[in-house]
């Protein structure tokens, strides 16, 4: 998950420095997908509001979670997809087996305003609800320790949508976070791809705003035989501070480049603000927010 590792609990500040609007050109057409599978439409800014009487709030309302390898952050979206409040968060807990995952989140939105539909990103492949992987959630005691058999199990075909609508008791729809993140930064022009620098990498591609398989890149090799979480997550910049790690970044950005010949790459996460090296034009860096505000992208309808 692509996260600023790990923070204070609790409602983040409404004074942020960080900009609420989350695409890269103010401009720009982000996509619009049903289930992030549709083409590019037009879309308001992104705002916060303050909580509205339950009488008066828009419908419907979309919890939107995101959950990270070393926190999980929540708020409310309105029809249009603004923030209604400011995103709370809180550190993911280790160990974290499905059931520790839900009850945590149970917790974290209870300050939130009434929703009547939830979208989740996950770290990890997900496909129709269900947990593929989990390449953080399954570590024994969080980043840098081994994964546990017992969770490897516990998450393998876990049907987090369903455990979800089970807690809640409203619709869920769940999908990798860093597909879920790249629907709402997107232009829908070309072959972009959005990459997250967190407490791991994540990675999402798009064709004309349409978004491909997931490919779980992370996963793979990189260099001295580790993988790009291992080489270029948040243990590792922490190992081996900014400079070498913005320069590994940088090589992994020159092989997702020679790999997929995108017309634009984006940049989120947050550790990507850490970067000290000038990653060309084709590049561009966007808030994190987005893994909140792309859970909008789940509920839209399917095109005609």
């Amino acid at each position: 998950m692509a996260e600023t590792p790990p923070g204070p609990t609790g409602a983040e500040p409404a004074n942020a420095s960080t900009p609420r609007r989350t695409s890269a050109n103010p401009q720009s057409t982000p996509a619009t997908v049903a289930n992030l599978r549709s083409t590019p439409a037009a879309r308001p800014p992104r705002s916060t509001r303050g909580p509205q009487p339950a009488k008066d709030r828009p419908m419907p309302c979309t919890l939107a979670l995101d959950i990270g390898g070393s926190g999980f952050k929540a708020s409310v979206l309105d029809p249009a997809g603004n923030l209604m409040v400011d995103r709370v968060r809180v550190p993911t807990p280790y160990p974290c087996p499905p059931n520790t995952l839900i009850a945590t989140l149970v917790q974290l939105v209870k300050p939130l305003p009434p929703f009547d539909r939830i979208s989740c990103g996950f770290p990890g492949m997900v496909r129709a609800g269900r947990v593929l992987t989990a390449p953080h959630l399954v570590l024994a005691r969080g980043p840098g320790s081994p994964a546990d058999p017992a969770l490897v199990s516990a998450w393998s075909s876990f049907d987090l949508a369903g455990a979800l609508a089970a807690a809640f008791g409203k619709p869920a729809r769940v999908e990798n976070d860093a597909d879920l993140q790249g629907g709402e930064v997107i232009k829908g022009i070309g072959l972009e791809v959005v990459l997250t620098l967190g407490t791991g990498m994540g990675s999402a591609v798009y064709d004309n705003g349409v978004l491909a398989p997931h490919l779980e890149l992370s996963q793979h090799p990189f260099r001295k035989g580790q993988t790009y979480d291992d080489q270029i997550g948040d243990g590792a910049r922490r190992k081996v501070g900014n400079k070498k790690w913005s320069k590994r970044v940088a090589e992994a950005v020159h092989n997702v480049e020679v790999l997929l010949m995108p017309d634009h790459i984006f940049l989120g996460g947050g550790n990507a603000s850490r970067l000290t090296e000038d990653l060309g034009p084709k590049v561009s860096m966007v808030d994190n927010v987005a893994g909140i505000c792309g859970g909008i992208k789940l509920w839209a309808p399917p095109p005609r």
